[in-house]
C-alpha cells in the first residue's frame, strides 16, 4: 500500500505558514484601521482554513486552540467586541502559538515543551475573556464517526445560512491509498454551513469478490446551505482535487439546469463550466526541484560554451551559426529559470511591522515603519539568508537609534520617530537601506571604546567611515544599558559575516542628531551571471558584466607610469586602478598591449588592468572551498567551455582597494597634478 499521507501533511504545513503570515499582516493592519471589514474577513478565513485543514488530519491540538481564536474573530465580525490593543496583542501571540503547533507537526513526533504548554494555557485564558460562551476544553477536537448518508451540521447551527448549493462529488479510486478519509472532507464541509441532504452513490461498486479494499468507489450528491463563496468550498477538497471529479451548481441556478444535472450525472457528462476545480494559474513547486533545475541549466550553460568553442576551432560557418542560435536559446532558458526563483523583498520587509509594533508596546517609543521598494525582486536564496542580518539591524535602529518621545521633543524633533526600509536595483545589485531619524552614531565614543580595546592606536586618527565600521567588530558595543532587544555586543559582526558570505557588502553613514543609514549591497542571484572574460598571463578572470562601464587601452605614457602611480587620466577624470597581474602575483611579463576594464560599484569607478579582453561570458557560479575563503579579490569560480577554471572577481573589494590607494596618493600630491594625470 502506497501511503502519501506524509506528502499531504507537508502540503498542509507549507500552506499553513503563509496563512499565518497573512493573518499577522492583517492583524497589524486591523489595529491601524479597526473598521476594515475586508481585513477582518481575511483574518477569519485564514484561521478557519487552518482549523479545517488540521481537522482533516486529526490534528486535534491545532483544531482545539484555533477554534477559540476563531470564536473571538467571529465576535469581532459581528461587532460584539471592539478592536483594541490588548486584543490584537493576544491574537498575534495566538498566531505565533499556532505556528509553533504547526512546527511540532513538521518535526514528526515532536511535542510542545513545558514552557509552550504554559503559554498555551495562558493564551486560552486571555482569549476566553473575549468569548461569549466558553466551550468545553477539547470539545471542538472530538471526532465523531458518522454514516456516509447522515446529515452533517456545523457547530453553532443558529446561524442563518442563505445560499443553497448542489455538489456532485466522485472521489478518485486512489483516495484511500493516499491515506485520506472521504468522510473527513464531508465533516469539514459541514463546518462551512449545513448539509441539508446527502445521497451516497454506489453505481461503481463491483461485486464483493471483485472489490479491492484499497480502492474508493464512493460518490455523493449533496444539498448544501451556506453563505461561503466558491473559493472557500474549493478549499475543502484541496487534498483530493487530483483524480476526483467535483462539480457544483451555484445558488439561484435555473430549475432546468438543476434537473439536467440530476438526469445526467458527472459519470456521463462533465460540466466543465460548473467544475469546482477551477483553472489555476499557479503551480506549487518544491524548492528542491527548482534548485535542481537551476543546477541543470548551469550545466547546460557550460556545455553550450564548450560547443561554441569547438565550433570556432572547426571554423565551420554552419556549425557556428547553429551553436549561436543554441546559445541564444540557452540564455533565454537561463533567464527564465532564474526568474522562477526571484521573489519580492516586500514579504521580508513586512515581517518587521510586527517587530516595530511589539517594540512600541514594550519600550514606550512612538515609531513609524515606512516601507518603499517592496516590489524589488531578488533570488529566493538571498531573501532567506538576509532575514537574520536585517533583524539585527532593525532592532539596533529601534533600540539605540531612535530616541524616546521625551528625548525627541527636547531635541526639537517630532515625537514620532521614523524607521525606513528601502530596496532598489543598482548596477546589477540590490541595495537595501535601513534608515532611522534618531540620534546618529557617537563618533567620539566609538573611537574611545576602540582605543580602550586596543583596536585603534592612540596616535592614529581614522576617517569617519573607518570609525563607523568598527561597530561590525565581534563583541563591540558602546551601549551602557542592556535591554531585551540588543546591547550585548552580539549581532553586528554576525551581520557583516553573513552579508559577506552572500558576496555582498555593508556600510553605514551617520549624522549626529539626524540619524543613521545602513546600506547593504547584494548580488541579485547566487547561481548564474553574465560576465566579461579577461585574461592575465595564462589565467582567466570573470568580471560581472553589470559592473563593467567600458574598456580602454593603456597608452604608452600610462604604461610607463604604472610603477609610479595607481591612477590614470580618463578624459580628465582621475581613475584609480588595480593591476591584476600584481594583485594575484601572476608570473611572466605583460603583453605588448594592456587594457583597463572600467568598473562601477556603489557610485565609485575604478579600473582593472588586464592583458586581454576575451568578451562576454555566461558564468555559472561555483563557490570556493574553505581553503580559499580568505582570498582577497575573488568571490567564486566558474568553468569555461574548455573545461578550465576561471576565477570570478570580487569587484567591490577591488574597487575599495583602488580607491584607498588613490586617497593615500591624493594626500601626498598636488590636486592639479592629479587632474592632469602627471
Amino acid at each position: 500500500m502506497s501511503l502519501n499521507l506524509d506528502q499531504a501533511l507537508q502540503t498542509f504545513i507549507a500552506e499553513a505558514r503563509p496563512l499565518l503570515e497573512e493573518m499577522e499582516d492583517c492583524l497589524l493592519r486591523l489595529e491601524a484601521e479597526p473598521g476594515d471589514a475586508d481585513t477582518l474577513g481575511a483574518i477569519f478565513r485564514a484561521a478557519h482554513t487552518i482549523k479545517g485543514s488540521a481537522g482533516l488530519f486529526g490534528l486535534d491540538p491545532i483544531v482545539s486552540f484555533t477554534h477559540i481564536v476563531e470564536d473571538v474573530l467571529d465576535r469581532l465580525r459581528n461587532a460584539e467586541i471592539n478592536v483594541e490593543g490588548d486584543l490584537v496583542a493576544v491574537l498575534l501571540e495566538s498566531g505565533d502559538h499556532i505556528l509553533e503547533l504547526v512546527n511540532v507537526v513538521a518535526d514528526q513526533g515532536g511535542q510542545l515543551d513545558a514552557a509552550a504548554q504554559a503559554r498555551e494555557s495562558d493564551l486560552r485564558k486571555r482569549l476566553q475573556a473575549y468569548q461569549e460562551h466558553v466551550a468545553e476544553p477539547g470539545a471542538e477536537a472530538s471526532r465523531v464517526t458518522l454514516p456516509p448518508d447522515a446529515p452533517l451540521r456545523a457547530s453553532g447551527g443558529g446561524q442563518a445560512w442563505s445560499d443553497n448549493w448542489h455538489i456532485s462529488l466522485r472521489f478518485g479510486p486512489n483516495v484511500l491509498r493516499d491515506g485520506m478519509d472521504p468522510t473527513s472532507f464531508l465533516r469539514y464541509l459541514g463546518t462551512l454551513g449545513e448539509i441539508v441532504s446527502i445521497t451516497t452513490l454506489a453505481d461503481t461498486m463491483p461485486a464483493a469478490q471483485e472489490m479491492d479494499a484499497e480502492t474508493c468507489y464512493l460518490g455523493f450528491e449533496i444539498d448544501f446551505k451556506s453563505d461561503a463563496d466558491k473559493e472557500t468550498i474549493v478549499g475543502v477538497f484541496e487534498f483530493v482535487r487530483e483524480g476526483s471529479l467535483i462539480q457544483i451548481l451555484p445558488p439561484f441556478s435555473k430549475i432546468p439546469e438543476y434537473i439536467e444535472m440530476i438526469r445526467h450525472p458527472p459519470e456521463n457528462d462533465r460540466r466543465v463550466g460548473e467544475s469546482l476545480v477551477k483553472e489555476n494559474r499557479y503551480v506549487r513547486v518544491h524548492a528542491d526541484k527548482l534548485d535542481e533545475l537551476i543546477n541543470l541549466v548551469g550545466e547546460l550553460v557550460i556545455a553550450g560554451a564548450g560547443a561554441n568553442l569547438l565550433a570556432q576551432r572547426a571554423k565551420d560557418s554552419t556549425l557556428q551559426e547553429v551553436t549561436s542560435v543554441m546559445s541564444g536559446l540557452v540564455e533565454e532558458i537561463r533567464d527564465g529559470a532564474l526568474r522562477l526563483r526571484m521573489v519580492p523583498i516586500g514579504e521580508t520587509f513586512n515581517r518587521f511591522q510586527r517587530v516595530v509594533r511589539d517594540f512600541r508596546r514594550e519600550m514606550g517609543k512612538d515609531i513609524e515603519l515606512v516601507i518603499t521598494g517592496a516590489d524589488t525582486e531578488l533570488d529566493k536564496t538571498v531573501v532567506e539568508k538576509i532575514g537574520a542580518p536585517l533583524m539585527h539591524l532593525v532592532r539596533n535602529a529601534l533600540d539605540h537609534g531612535i530616541e524616546s518621545v521625551a528625548a525627541r521633543q527636547a531635541a526639537g524633533k517630532p515625537a514620532k520617530g521614523t524607521l525606513r526600509l528601502n530596496a532598489y536595483h543598482d548596477s546589477g545589485s540590490i541595495v537595501i537601506e535601513i534608515d532611522d531619524d534618531g540620534t546618529g552614531l557617537n563618533r567620539e565614543r566609538i573611537l574611545q571604546k576602540a582605543r580602550d580595546q586596543g583596536l585603534v592606536a592612540a596616535d592614529v586618527t581614522p576617517s569617519d567611515q573607518e570609525i563607523y565600521n568598527l561597530i561590525f567588530g565581534a563583541g563591540f558595543s558602546t551601549v551602557e544599558v542592556v535591554t531585551n532587544i540588543s546591547g550585548r555586543g552580539v549581532g553586528m559582526d554576525v551581520v557583516k559575516r553573513n552579508i559577506t558570505a552572500l558576496r555582498g557588502t555593508v556600510d553605514l553613514s551617520s549624522e549626529p542628531g539626524q540619524g543613521t543609514t545602513v546600506r547593504i549591497r547584494l548580488p541579485l542571484t547566487l547561481a548564474i551571471i553574465d560576465g566579461f572574460l579577461v585574461g592575465v598571463g595564462k589565467s582567466s578572470y570573470v568580471v560581472p558584466l553589470d559592473m563593467v562601464v567600458e574598456c580602454v587601452e593603456l597608452t604608452d605614457d600610462d604604461r610607463q607610469a604604472l610603477h609610479e602611480r595607481n591612477y590614470i587620466n580618463l578624459r580628465g577624470e582621475v581613475l584609480p586602478f588595480v593591476q591584476l597581474r600584481q594583485h594575484f602575483e601572476v608570473k611572466g611579463a605583460a603583453g605588448r598591449r594592456e587594457n583597463v576594464v572600467v568598473v562601477n560599484y556603489a557610485g565609485q569607478k575604478s579600473g582593472l588592468v588586464v592583458d586581454e579582453l576575451l568578451g562576454e561570458f555566461q558564468a555559472v557560479i561555483k563557490p570556493l572551498g574553505k581553503l580559499f575563503s580568505a582570498l582577497r579579490g575573488i568571490s567564486g569560480s566558474t568553468i569555461l567551455g574548455s573545461g578550465e577554471v576561471a576565477l570570478i572577481l570580487d569587484v567591490p573589494s577591488l574597487v575599495q582597494q583602488a580607491v584607498q590607494r588613490e586617497a593615500q596618493q591624493v594626500s601626498s600630491r598636488p590636486t592639479a597634478n592629479l587632474a592632469l594625470g602627471r
